[in-house]
């Protein structure tokens, strides 16, 4: 893992055209702003735990051949 310093009104690039800028630190709280393609997803690490959470419990008592079925009739 990188670990940056970064203050307010300073950025870091990843890649080529990912821009993450530092707008504000209030109460031990950053607030980040990033600009990036449409096409890339940005989402809260928490957020993504409860979907995978919420997605795995939905799947109920279904095994890998049952996902691999429905993956080939999805045609994917």
């Amino acid at each position: 893992m990188l670990v940056l310093a970064r203050k307010v009104d300073e950025s870091i690039v990843i890649g080529d055209n990912i821009v993450v800028k530092v707008i504000a630190v209030e109460n031990g709280v950053v607030k980040l702003g990033i600009d990036a393609p449409k096409e890339i997803s940005i989402m809260r690490n928490e957020l993504l735990e409860e979907i995978t959470k919420t997605n795995r419990a939905a799947m109920g008592n279904s095994d890998a051949s049952d996902i691999m079925a429905l993956s080939k009739l999805l045609g994917k």
